[in-house]
């Protein structure tokens, strides 16, 4: 948060400056409306100017707080812009080993993030005036009556007190009730799309009855912040009313013979003086909720940045044909784990394809992840056409590469649409090229508006084969030079499956490609090399063959 305090400087303090100006309208025009005042119980001095001037003051502190109000919301939005597009840029840079299940990284971009929006919009103008403020006004009190200066600047001493004694347990309350919410969200959107596994394992009551406990402990941990919210107001409210009632008691004789201008300024003050501090108080609970979210944003952010750190060259531009050479590499992403790779020595020459074949837990997706840019090795080297590929920003690597896994995602988009992700600058013959390359048009044709037809949520209205189809189809229009392919027929029909491989034959073509499967028409189908892989190691003699090829 002091991070993008500092790099948000310019918009937080112009409300600051601007609410400083209506507090200074708002002291000047208590001043005139005290002789005006006085005017009216008989003591002459005061007209028609003191009368403009004091208008002119109210409608100036009225602009003033209009001017600080819409400066608080800019203030806000830009705060909120720049903190979900790093949290955005930060989880796209983690991808698939980012530990968060879907709810929580959805609660972790919009909730919180908005919940950050009142600290900068609110608190931190009301914490910069609850001191300049008050400090204008016992100026004005100083100089005007020194026992209402002696009563406001008690009560200014006892708030901070009145608000430390609550303002520590609403902090834990607040945490508390930001985690709770961050679990009843993930849950809630987990359990929704595994909701037909629960019905066929017919465990959607016990299900619904855990959210609705989930969701009583959220509401109970969101009243005790706001219970302690109010404590810090009626603190403020008693000061406030004992300020009043003192110089009331003090000023009683004066009202009675002496010029009353004095007494009558010095009560017109005290709403001046508890103004900005009431409106700290009510930011109050914006801080407090904001340290809530700051904490799960802090463990995704750099420190002090608004932006994730990208470390790594960039590449002038994309070469047309990669080299990969894996070199001794260990990856180790749990240490209390074997590692997922140990000493894993290839090379893939520019064109060829290189099947990765084995068990599941061998390390072949790990591989991928470490081409990817997603993981880093712990030990040994990863080049691309010689160059260490860990100098190289993990978003250049992914530059070099189309990805095809299992099961592809599709959005809730046309068919075109969702081709088009994988370049969104790509021309409408560009992607009916690649579509048909990948044999989407075969099926498309059937579709009530081809291309254009509207698919749900998912890939809602597609088959298995139909959406792993839709994934080449990114791959041909990404037109990389390094294909990466993982598991890209699990789960289909040997007749679809039939269908995939030839459409994945002419992506890999004139390609470098690194498949990672178990499909005996994969691995056994003439593609090209392939390396058996156990324990993170080219398994066997292949082991021997990949060194003697590095």
């Amino acid at each position: 948060m002091r991070g993008e305090t500092r790099a948000l400087r310019g918009q937080v303090l112009r409300p600051v400056l601007l609410g400083l100006a209506a507090a200074v309208c708002g002291v000047a025009g208590a001043w005139f409306v005290a002789r005006l005042l006085s005017a009216l119980l008989g003591w002459p001095g005061a007209g028609w100017p003191e009368l403009a001037a004091a208008a002119a003051l109210a409608l100036g502190g009225a602009a003033s707080a209009y001017a600080q109000e819409r400066a608080q919301i800019a203030a806000g939005e830009a705060a909120r812009a720049r903190l979900r597009g790093a949290a955005l840029a930060r989880l796209f840079e983690l991808g698939p080993l980012d530990p968060r299940g879907v709810g929580e990284r959805a609660t972790l971009v919009v909730d919180r993030v908005e919940a950050l929006d009142g600290y900068f919009a609110r608190w931190l103008p009301a914490a910069s005036l609850a001191a300049l403020g008050p400090a204008v006004v016992l100026c004005a009190a100083l100089a005007t009556d020194l026992a209402a200066f002696t009563v406001l600047l008690g009560a200014g001493l006892l708030y901070p007190l009145a608000m430390a004694l609550s303002g520590i347990g609403a902090a834990q309350a607040s945490r508390a009730q930001f985690d709770s919410l961050q679990r009843l969200s993930g849950r809630f959107l987990d359990r929704l799309r595994g909701l037909n596994t629960l019905v066929l394992f017919n465990r959607q009551e016990a299900e619904a009855e855990a959210l609705g406990a989930a969701a009583d402990e959220l509401r109970a941990r969101t009243l005790r912040v706001l219970r302690l919210a109010f404590l810090s107001t009626s603190a403020l409210e008693l000061l406030a009313a004992l300020s009043i009632g003192l110089l009331a008691w003090h000023h009683a004789a004066r009202l009675g013979g002496a010029d009353p201008t004095a007494a009558v300024f010095a009560l017109l003050l005290v709403p001046s003086f508890f103004a900005p501090l009431r409106a700290f108080s009510a930011a109050y609970h914006e801080r407090l909720s904001a340290e809530g979210a700051a904490a799960a944003l802090a463990a995704l952010l750099p420190p002090a940045s608004g932006t994730p750190a990208a470390p790594g060259l960039l590449l002038d531009e994309v070469p047309r044909r990669v080299v990969v050479a894996f070199s001794d590499v260990r990856l180790v992403p749990d240490p209390a784990r074997a590692p997922a790779l140990d000493g894993l020595t290839f090379r893939v020459n520019a064109g060829e394809t290189l099947v990765l074949a084995g068990p599941s837990g061998a390390g072949k997706t790990s591989v991928l992840r470490l081409l990817m840019g997603f993981a880093r090795p712990d030990g040994g080297r990863v080049a691309i056409n010689g160059r260490d590929a860990t100098a190289l920003r993990p978003s250049e690597l992914r530059r070099l590469s189309a990805y095809v896994g299992q099961r592809p995602h599709l959005f809730r988009a046309t068919l075109r649409e969702n081709i088009r992700l994988a370049r969104p600058d790509a021309t409408d013959a560009a992607v009916d090229e690649a579509a048909q390359a990948a044999r989407v048009a075969d099926f498309a044709r059937s579709l009530p508006q081809g291309l254009d037809t509207m698919l749900g949520e998912g890939g809602w209205g597609l088959s298995g084969g139909q959406a792993q189809r839709v994934a080449l189809a990114r791959a041909f229009l990404r037109d990389a030079p390094l294909v990466l392919l993982d598991e890209p027929t699990a789960h289909l029909d040997p007749g679809t499956e039939a269908e995939v491989v030839e459409s994945l034959r002419r992506l890999c073509l004139g390609r470098t490609a690194v498949i990672a499967t178990h499909s005996a028409a994969l691995a056994h189908g003439g593609w090209g090399r392939v390396l058996p892989m156990e324990d993170g190691r080219a398994a066997g003699g292949a082991a021997r063959q990949a060194q003697q090829g590095a």
